[in-house]
């Protein structure tokens, strides 16, 4: 049984948003209150991250995907639109590999197809071993700044803040190490769904080869950029990126 929290508001046609590293449900805040008038949103926190963090944490993509797959099966969602952001992009490329038949529409953002990923300000192995030095607050107050233009400054930050409060050293090096031995370059000739990428053109996790690689092997697809914009467009830029999304998925 997947034992995770999941925000499940609106009616319609779901719509399943997968949040990244160090992330949680509520990142998604400005997105759910936007979309819950649209449709049906599903937003889960994996486990051992934000509202999950009692739950034990995971450290592969696949057992990530499948505990998504088993909440929504839970739930009796058969067809659903589908969002994963950075690490969730992973995420949901693995859903889709599993069960793509069953997304309506795919949406990658600021994510890409290797997971020790090629181009990022510093590698897993690296991220892990200053984790491990560091201690879980330092770590946590370290990477998310990287992830906006404006640093912990901007005016969104706090969520990130917030999202950590209870995440264990363990949940952060399991998800780590989960990305660091996942690949999706392979797959990506058989994702057959309408596929959105976004991405923000100042992300230093991501660089332009990451989505562009995304976007030359995942046939239907195309790739929108945020000028200015950084790793957490969704925070950044938040009611550009939900009319984008919304206009895609009408």
């Amino acid at each position: 049984m997947s034992n995770i929290y999941v925000d499940d508001i609106g009616k319609g046609f779901p719509f399943v948003f997968i949040h990244g590293y160090l992330g949680s449900s509520e990142m998604w805040r400005f997105q759910k209150n936007y979309f819950s008038k649209y449709c049906r949103v599903i937003a889960p926190a994996l486990p051992g991250f934000g509202e999950s963090h009692s739950a034990k944490s995971l450290n592969s993509i696949n057992d990530m995907a499948n505990n998504i797959i088993e909440m929504l099966n839970q739930k009796k969602i058969d067809r659903f639109n589908l969002i994963g952001h950075s690490m969730g992009g992973m995420i949901v490329q693995e859903i889709t590999k599993i069960i793509g038949d069953r997304v309506n529409k795919l949406i990658c953002f600021a994510t890409g197809s290797i997971g020790d990923i090629p181009g990022r300000f510093e590698t897993m192995d690296e991220t892990r071993e200053q984790l491990k030095k560091e201690g879980a607050k330092i770590s946590f107050s370290r990477v998310p700044p990287k992830w906006f233009v404006k640093g912990n400054k901007d005016k969104n930050y706090f969520l990130c803040e917030k999202a950590v409060t209870n995440v264990s050293l363990e949940t952060a090096d399991n998800a780590l190490l989960a990305m660091k031995n996942w690949s999706g370059i392979d797959n990506l000739k058989n994702i057959r769904n309408e596929t959105l990428i976004i991405w923000g053109d100042k992300d230093i996790s991501y660089n332009f080869d990451q989505v562009d690689t995304l976007n030359k092997n995942i046939k239907n697809s195309r790739l929108e950029i945020f000028k200015g914009c950084c790793h957490n467009v969704h925070l950044e830029q938040p009611e550009k990126f939900n009319i984008l999304i919304k206009n895609f998925l009408n």
